[in-house]
């Protein structure tokens, strides 16, 4: 059994080659410019683990795992024009490094790109591969949608938010280890477990985000402080702070939004701490950690097989407090 950083060298290795044409280059380069920004890649890594957990790594799975990584990096640069982003990993992201038209069809051209690796699969599987892949694309498009329509709304509701969050960042995590699973031979119950594994994990893995944005320590975070306060984001902390606070938090609350409050971002995180918003968090992010590792437990193969997955499971969930 490989570790994650073991598949992430291999993947790596075999990703690492010229994925678009030459000319005309004002369209591809784009595209090469930012897939040379890296990433932590553990959306294809865990189509690799998810296929190792069953069976020996078939070739297969690193054409579907170039696959996804073309696919995240199309949202990706979508979602940086939607959101006006002038960072990506600390570089400038293709939008405002090379125009917003010529990003739009960048991005367009990317998933294209992944579709070219998803027809190289073998025809046994290919048509249950491409049919899931699809409906996570699809899925990841309505995400980002409701996460939009949120921006407009005065009040979110925590079930609204979570399907959000399940759509726009778990059911990708999901899918790769379910695509890697169905490469790997695992039966249907097996396949759902690790779905399953992959969106607790993921949701838990965003209620750390949020958490961390206003209690973690920026330095070790790697993130500027309050970046979701100032920018007045509906995160679970916000949402469940205007459910559980009084009517004069609430108020209190609403008025840091819409001001221009230099202080904002400290008085907000005293909000938070007063309506018990950091424990809740803490106890939120657990519940589905500890489901996560349930499903995981629940998958009928023996426990060294996934012990890679719970590591990394547990890595992501104890990173920079």
């Amino acid at each position: 059994m490989y570790s994650f950083e073991e598949l992430a060298l291999q993947f790596k290795e075999k990703f690492e080659v010229p994925h678009f044409p030459a000319h005309p280059a004002s369209l591809y380069e784009p595209n090469n410019y930012f897939l040379t920004l890296g990433g932590k890649r553990i959306r294809p890594v865990l189509c690799l683990m998810g296929n190792e957990l069953f069976e020996e790594i078939n070739p297969d799975a690193f054409h579907v795992a170039a696959a996804i990584e073309l696919f995240h990096n199309f949202t990706l640069i979508h979602d940086d024009i939607m959101d006006k982003a002038p960072l990506r990993r600390g570089m400038q992201t293709v939008h405002e490094k090379y125009g917003s038209s010529t990003a739009l069809l960048a991005g367009d051209v990317m998933l294209v790109a992944a579709y070219d690796y998803l027809n190289k699969i073998n025809n046994s599987y290919s048509r249950k591969i491409i049919h899931h892949f699809n409906k996570t694309a699809r899925e990841v498009c309505e995400g980002q949608q409701l996460d939009m329509d949120f921006e407009k709304k005065d009040n979110v509701h925590l079930d609204e938010y979570l399907k959000m969050i399940e759509l726009k960042t778990s059911v990708l995590l999901a899918s790769s280890l379910k695509m890697g699973a169905i490469l790997g031979g695992a039966g249907l119950g097996n396949q759902q477990l690790i779905y399953e594994f992959g969106k607790n994990l993921g949701i838990a893995f965003q209620v750390q985000d949020d958490y961390l944005d206003a209690f973690g320590d920026p330095e070790k975070f790697g993130k500027q402080k309050g970046g979701d306060i100032i920018a007045n984001k509906k995160t679970f902390l916000l949402i469940h702070a205007l459910e559980a606070g009084n009517s004069t938090q609430q108020s209190h609350l609403k008025e840091l939004l819409n001001s221009n409050n230099p202080d904002k971002v400290e008085k907000v995180v005293r909000l938070f701490q007063e309506t018990a918003v950091d424990k809740w968090a803490v106890d939120l992010k657990e519940k589905y950690m500890a489901s996560a590792m349930q499903n995981l437990e629940d998958i009928a193969v023996i426990s060294s097989r996934k012990q890679p997955l719970s590591t990394l499971a547990n890595y992501l969930m104890t990173r920079a407090h």
